[in-house]
């Protein structure tokens, strides 16, 4: 159970996906404009990753290491995602149509989400168990929503600052960013 809290702790702290290991930067960039977007593409990223995860943790170990064809991995993790993504798509057009428009471009570009395939990847490189697998994936998600959500906040409120005009925009953002990523990196105790 300790080792499971652990995963946890690490994943969504120490080695939060965008703060720490600078995954998903693209979604995080362009969908943190709106807090409300940055929650709805926290919660499909999270969808998609806990199954990707949990289905190319099963084919890994009983299909592509038995028949000696790992070196099939990435293209075969990569098909799983787009397949879980135009699900996740047709699902969230039929149910959410104005989340669905309003994380626009974004959304099928959780395909090429690095966040989500390095994490398929990663769990296989680490010989975690499926359980493990699970957990670290879906403490993952959460640290991505977390960023995404903390970082459309505080972009909401700067919005209504008195930012400096050559600062408004992608400048204050990135800076912004930079200074959240400095701050998770005190968990790890590098700083």
């Amino acid at each position: 159970m300790l080792e499971y809290i652990a995963i946890i702790i690490t994943a969504i702290f120490v080695n939060n996906i965008v703060f720490a290991q600078f995954l998903g930067i693209c979604p995080f960039l362009g969908v943190s404009g709106k807090l409300t977007n940055a929650v709805g593409m926290g919660i499909a990223v999270t969808v998609v990753m806990v199954i990707s995860t949990l289905v190319t943790s099963l084919l890994q170990n009983y299909v592509l290491v038995p028949l000696h064809m790992e070196y099939m991995q990435t293209i075969l993790f990569i098909l799983v995602i787009a397949a879980l993504v135009q699900m996740l798509e047709i699902i969230m057009k039929k149910v959410s149509p104005g989340l669905y428009v309003a994380l626009g471009v974004f959304l099928p570009l959780i395909t090429t989400n690095c966040a989500v395939l390095g994490v398929a990847i990663m769990v296989t490189q680490k010989g975690m168990s499926l359980t493990e697998s699970v957990v670290y994936a879906f403490a993952t998600a959460i640290g991505f929503m977390m960023a995404l959500v903390i970082f459309a906040g505080i972009r909401e409120q700067l919005e209504l600052a008195d930012v400096p005009r050559p600062m408004r925009g992608i400048p204050i953002a990135l800076i912004t960013a930079g200074i959240l990523a400095m701050a998770f990196m005190g968990f790890a105790g590098i700083g």
